[in-house]
């Protein structure tokens, strides 16, 4: 995203399940991101999953960015909905960002919001690998398909791998990103989020939350 102030960014956005059913999904991605959009249906107002979840980002001290959607519909209603937030979770609404996913309205400030008010990551490419796995999951083309956040160094192609838990150690066969269809790609960086193959033959063989070094 190329910001009004010229530079350019890059956004790594995991979207999260709202259901309350899907609490253990949303832990993961909460511990694999600096902030938290917390997207709001402005005709519908706070739900107990809202709830749940804006706890959830508190406690793994997030800063928490709410984002007014629907107000594109007659039925919305932002300023009910916006007391709610203040009232019910607690959070400040003065940076709210109203928006209307279908149209496209307001998009643009929520992306200036983004860049401007939520922390970035601190890792550093020339320390040595850290990574954490944050899930796994079985391909019948490639595999086991592991989703890592790189938190220092760099994950390349060829590298060989550790995973502290196990102790296993694996070379690195492909590294790529979501965007949303899976892209292969050179490296992952410090903050950056993307996947691995490495030729590990079972799921039960990546411990999620594990650390993976070089």
């Amino acid at each position: 995203y190329t910001a009004k102030n010229g530079k350019k960014y890059i956004l790594n956005l995991m979207d999260t399940p709202g259901h309350v059913d899907f609490s253990y999904e949303v832990s993961r991605s909460l511990a694999a991101c600096e902030a938290s959009l917390l997207v709001v249906d402005t005709t519908q107002g706070v739900e107990a999953q809202t709830l749940a979840n804006a706890y959830q980002a508190i406690n793994n001290n997030h800063e928490i960015l709410p984002v007014l959607n629907k107000i594109d519909l007659p039925s919305s209603e932002p300023q009910k909905v916006k007391d709610q937030i203040e009232d019910i979770i607690g959070i400040d609404v003065q940076n709210a960002v109203l928006i209307s996913a279908k149209t496209g309205l307001g998009i643009d400030d929520l992306f200036e919001k983004i860049v401007k008010n939520l922390p970035y990551p601190l890792g550093a490419k020339d320390k040595p690998l850290k990574c954490m796995l944050v899930d796994s999951w079985y391909d019948s083309y490639l595999g086991v398909v592991v989703l890592v956040r790189v938190i220092d160094g760099e994950l390349k192609k060829n590298k060989k791998i550790c995973f502290m838990a196990t102790g296993a150690t694996h070379i690195v066969d492909r590294v790529g990103i979501f965007s949303p269809k899976p892209i292969e790609i050179e490296s992952l960086g410090p903050g950056e989020i993307g996947f691995i193959n490495s030729g590990i033959k079972s799921v039960a063989d990546c411990k999620i939350g594990d650390t993976i070094t070089e």
